[in-house]
This record gives structure tokens, C-alpha cells and sequence, in this order.
């Protein structure tokens, strides 16, 4: 990649935790690329600087190369679409650009938070030139590790980088507020948004307004991991943030890259016991702030279609 962001897509996005998503959905934009070679990637049609998206007549594309304008102009247009935020999903190697992007949008009167997607591998030194840039951090924690992140992604440090930039996130915006769309003067605690009726979620679009979500995806076979990692989390941060625990782990490996790295079981869906494994591990842990999904959500639709709506 270079200096000059590649976006794949830019639209409404309504699939990313309720206090983002909302109702009315999250301004998501999709950058092509990614710091991490992730053998199971949901998002890998845009995630290899090479992979190829088709437009609306099919034909194929490598995504757009846009400019600093071009990338204000988008936030506004998703603004004028309804969007509750603005989210940067795997934007962590055009920082540069995008903080220049958001700093000269919120001099225009840009208003919206801004959220980071991010696979968390990446330098919380590049993480500081966001510093009072970014709402609210939606960081993985992929693996606790080293041998599997080796394994399935191709970096043996991860641990180590990941924990390094999601305490950086953590100094920048500290325990998570929320507020209720429409009242953005009045502030909600973590205990009170834990403790709201499914009615008022129901009838209102409770929003954060700034924090951290840790977010992991559990891998078949791998809850041992699993266990470990969301242990160290409650450990580390206790109810400074929230941990969102995934089972949308939908099987996009190949047959052949999944035997020859000796991983079959990611051939398959995350088994529902294994689920309620770890769910129960967290809460008898002491986890307090976090998001779990209910029923099947193993599925294509979760990963959006990669044409480039948007832009």
C-alpha cells in the first residue's frame, strides 16, 4: 500500500455491536489491506492489497484510490444517509491520511463520532497520532498464542503488539459513556446501560459515545485459547471495557491451506456448546461489561457484499 488510501466500500453497516449499529446503522468504510495474513479472514476479498471487488455490472475492480477530500466527502455523505458514526474498519495503515481526514472533517463541523476497527496489530506509536481523533476503539484480540497466531496469521508477536495498542486505546478514551440518541447531553454509565429494560433499548437507540470494545472471535478448536485471552482481559481492565465474545466464525479457508497448516478444524462452524463454554468461563470470571450473539449467526450475510457502494 501507499500513501494514497484504497477504499472498497462505503455504506450503512448494521451488523457491529447494538451501541454502534443502533437502528439507524453505522457509517462503515471499508479500506482494502490489512497489517495481519489471516488464513480464516471473514473480510479477505479486500484484505490482500491485490484482492479484486466487482462494481455493479461485475466487473472487477481493486478498490478505489482516493484522496484526502475524496475520504471527508464520504463521512459527510454517510452523515446525510442516517449514520450514527463513522467507522473505519482496518484503517491502521492509512493513519496519516486519515487523521487528516478526520481533523479537517470536525473543522468543517463534522459532528459524528468516529470509530476504529482495527485487528489491533498495530504500533500503539501509530495509534497516538489518532489521540483525540477517535470516539471510541473496536479492537480484536485474536489469539493469547504466539504458536496460533503464527499458525493462522503469520505473526508470532501478536500478544505482545496487541495488548501494547489496546492499552494505548484504552489511555485515549478512558471507561465507556453512553447516551441516548437524541439527548446527547446526558451521559450513561456502563451499570445503567448493563441494567436497561430490552423495552427502552427496544424503543430508543442507546449509542456510545466513547470507549473501548475488545472484541474475539472464538475459533473452533481453540477455546482453550479463548478462555485464556478473555481471562487476562477481566484481569487487565476489569469493567473499564467491554469485551464482545463472537460465535460468527463462518469457514472461508480452503480445504488444501487448512491441511497443510494442520488446522481442519477451522473447516467448520463454531460448535454451540463450545460457545456456551466459554460464555459460562466469562461469567464465572467475574466479567461484567460485554456482548455475547444469540442464535445463528454463522453466516454469509454477516460478511457485506464488497462492491464499491459509496465511493
Amino acid at each position: 500500500m501507499t500513501d494514497r488510501i484504497m477504499i472498497a466500500r462505503a455504506d450503512l453497516h448494521f451488523w457491529e455491536e447494538p451501541c454502534i449499529s443502533g437502528k439507524s446503522g453505522s457509517g462503515a468504510v471499508f479500506f482494502m489491506g490489512c497489517t495481519m495474513g489471516c488464513v480464516f479472514c471473514q473480510n479477505n476479498k479486500i484484505a490482500k492489497s491485490r484482492a479484486e471487488i466487482s462494481d455493479a455490472n461485475g466487473e472487477k475492480k481493486s478498490g478505489e484510490k482516493e484522496d484526502c477530500q475524496k475520504l471527508i466527502d464520504i463521512f459527510f455523505a454517510l452523515k446525510e444517509k442516517g449514520a450514527n458514526n463513522i467507522n473505519l474498519v482496518t484503517a491502521d495503515h492509512f493513519i496519516p491520511t486519515v487523521a487528516s481526514a478526520i481533523r479537517r472533517a470536525k473543522e468543517e463541523g463534522f459532528d459524528l463520532p468516529f470509530v476504529f476497527n482495527t485487528s489491533s496489530y498495530i504500533k500503539a506509536d501509530s495509534l497516538k497520532l489518532l489521540d483525540g481523533l477517535i470516539d471510541v476503539y473496536l479492537p480484536d484480540f485474536k489469539y493469547i498464542s504466539d504458536k496460533i497466531s503464527w499458525d493462522l496469521s503469520g505473526c508470532s508477536d501478536y500478544k505482545k503488539i496487541a495488548k501494547m495498542a489496546i492499552d494505548e486505546m484504552f489511555r485515549q478514551t478512558g471507561r465507556p459513556v453512553f447516551y441516548m440518541k437524541g439527548d446527547k447531553d446526558t451521559e450513561i454509565k456502563p451499570c445503567d446501560y448493563n441494567d436497561m429494560d430490552e423495552d427502552v433499548l427496544e424503543k430508543n437507540e442507546v449509542l456510545i459515545r466513547r470507549g473501548v470494545i475488545v472484541r474475539h472471535l472464538i475459533l473452533p478448536g481453540h477455546e482453550k485459547d479463548s478462555k485464556e485471552l478473555i481471562n487476562m482481559l477481566i484481569d487487565d481492565y476489569g469493567d473499564n471495557i467491554y469485551i464482545s465474545i463472537m460465535n460468527q466464525y463462518t469457514p472461508v479457508i480452503e480445504e488444501e491451506t487448512a491441511r497443510r497448516i494442520g488446522h481442519e478444524e477451522l473447516l467448520k462452524k463454531l460448535n454451540d456448546d463450545a460457545y456456551e463454554e466459554v460464555i459460562g468461563f466469562a461469567i464465572e470470571n467475574g466479567i461484567e461489561n460485554g456482548f455475547i450473539q444469540d442464535g445463528e449467526t454463522c453466516d454469509e450475510s454477516f460478511i457485506p457484499e464488497f462492491d464499491p457502494r459509496g465511493i
